[in-house]
Protein backbone atom coordinates (compact mmCIF):
# COMPACT_ATOMS: atom_id res chain seq x y z
CA UNK A 1 0.00 0.00 0.00
CA UNK A 2 3.05 2.26 0.20
CA UNK A 3 2.44 3.52 -3.36
CA UNK A 4 -0.99 5.08 -2.65
CA UNK A 5 -1.36 8.17 -4.82
CA UNK A 6 -3.15 10.93 -2.88
CA UNK A 7 -3.03 14.64 -3.59
CA UNK A 8 -5.14 17.78 -3.27
CA UNK A 9 -6.73 19.72 -6.11
CA UNK A 10 -6.97 23.52 -6.37
CA UNK A 11 -10.08 23.47 -4.18
CA UNK A 12 -8.05 21.61 -1.49
CA UNK A 13 -10.20 18.50 -1.96
CA UNK A 14 -8.61 15.08 -1.62
CA UNK A 15 -7.83 13.35 -4.93
CA UNK A 16 -7.12 9.62 -5.23
CA UNK A 17 -5.48 8.37 -8.43
CA UNK A 18 -6.09 4.64 -8.82
CA UNK A 19 -3.81 1.99 -10.38
CA UNK A 20 -5.34 2.66 -13.82
CA UNK A 21 -4.42 6.35 -13.62
CA UNK A 22 -7.98 7.58 -13.09
CA UNK A 23 -8.17 10.57 -10.75
CA UNK A 24 -11.11 10.51 -8.35
CA UNK A 25 -11.93 14.04 -7.14
CA UNK A 26 -13.39 15.06 -3.77
CA UNK A 27 -12.62 11.76 -2.06
CA UNK A 28 -13.67 11.32 1.57
CA UNK A 29 -11.65 9.28 4.06
CA UNK A 30 -13.67 7.39 6.68
CA UNK A 31 -12.31 5.38 9.59
CA UNK A 32 -14.07 2.11 10.39
CA UNK A 33 -13.14 2.28 14.08
CA UNK A 34 -12.11 5.87 14.91
CA UNK A 35 -11.83 5.30 18.66
CA UNK A 36 -10.95 1.67 19.23
CA UNK A 37 -8.60 1.15 16.24
CA UNK A 38 -7.81 4.51 14.59
CA UNK A 39 -4.82 3.15 12.62
CA UNK A 40 -6.79 0.28 11.09
CA UNK A 41 -9.53 0.23 8.51
CA UNK A 42 -9.83 3.42 6.50
CA UNK A 43 -12.05 3.62 3.45
CA UNK A 44 -11.64 6.10 0.60
CA UNK A 45 -15.11 6.93 -0.66
CA UNK A 46 -15.88 8.62 -3.97
CA UNK A 47 -18.38 11.37 -4.67
CA UNK A 48 -21.02 8.76 -5.53
CA UNK A 49 -20.74 7.26 -2.04
CA UNK A 50 -19.05 4.04 -3.19
CA UNK A 51 -15.83 2.77 -1.71
CA UNK A 52 -12.84 3.26 -3.98
CA UNK A 53 -10.19 1.73 -1.76
CA UNK A 54 -9.86 -0.03 1.59
CA UNK A 55 -6.70 0.69 3.57
CA UNK A 56 -6.14 -2.05 6.14
CA UNK A 57 -3.57 -0.13 8.16
CA UNK A 58 -2.54 3.47 7.57
CA UNK A 59 0.93 2.80 8.98
CA UNK A 60 1.77 1.08 5.68
CA UNK A 61 1.37 4.31 3.68
CA UNK A 62 4.22 6.40 2.34
CA UNK A 63 4.86 9.54 4.45
CA UNK A 64 3.30 12.00 1.97
CA UNK A 65 0.09 9.99 1.58
CA UNK A 66 -0.08 9.40 5.32
CA UNK A 67 0.23 13.14 6.02
CA UNK A 68 -2.57 13.97 3.56
CA UNK A 69 -4.79 11.24 4.97
CA UNK A 70 -4.12 12.28 8.58
CA UNK A 71 -5.03 15.87 7.74
CA UNK A 72 -8.23 14.81 6.02
CA UNK A 73 -9.27 12.56 8.90
CA UNK A 74 -8.49 15.23 11.51
CA UNK A 75 -10.71 17.74 9.71
CA UNK A 76 -13.52 15.22 9.40
CA UNK A 77 -13.38 13.77 12.91
CA UNK A 78 -13.93 16.72 15.21
CA UNK A 79 -14.17 15.04 18.61
CA UNK A 80 -12.92 17.09 21.56
CA UNK A 81 -11.54 15.08 24.48
CA UNK A 82 -12.89 16.02 27.90
CA UNK A 83 -10.23 16.32 30.60
CA UNK A 84 -12.38 17.95 33.35
CA UNK A 85 -16.05 18.44 34.05
CA UNK A 86 -16.10 21.81 35.75
CA UNK A 87 -19.83 22.22 36.45
CA UNK A 88 -23.35 21.18 35.47
CA UNK A 89 -26.43 23.36 35.64
CA UNK A 90 -28.63 20.55 36.94
CA UNK A 91 -28.52 16.83 37.61
CA UNK A 92 -31.71 16.48 35.58
CA UNK A 93 -31.66 16.64 31.81
CA UNK A 94 -31.47 18.74 29.81
CA UNK A 95 -28.49 20.25 31.56
CA UNK A 96 -25.63 22.52 30.57
CA UNK A 97 -22.16 21.15 31.24
CA UNK A 98 -19.06 23.31 31.50
CA UNK A 99 -16.07 21.20 30.50
CA UNK A 100 -12.37 21.54 29.80
CA UNK A 101 -11.28 19.80 26.61
CA UNK A 102 -8.11 19.40 24.59
CA UNK A 103 -9.46 22.31 22.52
CA UNK A 104 -10.25 24.60 25.45
CA UNK A 105 -13.10 25.34 27.83
CA UNK A 106 -16.62 24.98 26.43
CA UNK A 107 -20.23 24.30 27.30
CA UNK A 108 -22.38 21.48 26.01
CA UNK A 109 -26.04 20.72 26.50
CA UNK A 110 -26.84 17.15 27.46
CA UNK A 111 -30.41 16.53 26.31
CA UNK A 112 -30.84 13.08 27.84
CA UNK A 113 -28.84 10.72 30.01
CA UNK A 114 -28.72 8.15 27.20
CA UNK A 115 -26.57 10.61 25.23
CA UNK A 116 -23.70 9.35 27.36
CA UNK A 117 -22.54 6.09 25.78
CA UNK A 118 -20.11 3.69 27.37
CA UNK A 119 -17.67 2.42 24.72
CA UNK A 120 -15.62 0.38 27.18
CA UNK A 121 -15.34 0.09 30.93
CA UNK A 122 -13.57 3.49 31.12
CA UNK A 123 -14.22 5.14 27.72
CA UNK A 124 -17.31 7.30 27.27
CA UNK A 125 -18.80 9.23 24.37
CA UNK A 126 -21.05 12.19 25.18
CA UNK A 127 -23.17 13.67 22.39
CA UNK A 128 -24.44 17.19 22.93
CA UNK A 129 -27.64 18.81 21.64
CA UNK A 130 -25.88 19.92 18.43
CA UNK A 131 -24.66 16.41 17.61
CA UNK A 132 -21.03 17.06 18.59
CA UNK A 133 -19.38 14.04 20.19
CA UNK A 134 -17.08 14.56 23.16
CA UNK A 135 -14.76 11.76 24.22
CA UNK A 136 -13.67 10.76 27.70
CA UNK A 137 -10.82 8.38 26.98
CA UNK A 138 -10.38 7.10 30.52
CA UNK A 139 -12.91 8.12 33.16
CA UNK A 140 -10.62 6.81 35.92
CA UNK A 141 -8.12 9.55 35.03
CA UNK A 142 -10.65 12.32 35.69
CA UNK A 143 -10.37 14.36 38.87
CA UNK A 144 -12.63 13.55 41.83
CA UNK A 145 -15.23 16.28 41.08
CA UNK A 146 -15.48 15.26 37.41
CA UNK A 147 -16.00 11.59 38.34
CA UNK A 148 -18.62 12.54 40.94
CA UNK A 149 -20.60 14.60 38.42
CA UNK A 150 -20.32 11.89 35.78
CA UNK A 151 -21.42 9.18 38.21
CA UNK A 152 -24.68 11.07 38.85
CA UNK A 153 -25.56 10.65 35.15
CA UNK A 154 -24.45 7.05 34.68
Amino acid sequence: MKDLNLSRNKAEQLVYTDANGKAHQNVVAVRAYPISAPEEGVSLVGEDGHELLWIGNINTLNPDSRALLDGELAAREFMPKISHILAVSSYATPSTWTVETDRGKTELILKAEDHIRRLSHTTLLITDSQGISFLIEDSTCLDKLSRKILDRFL
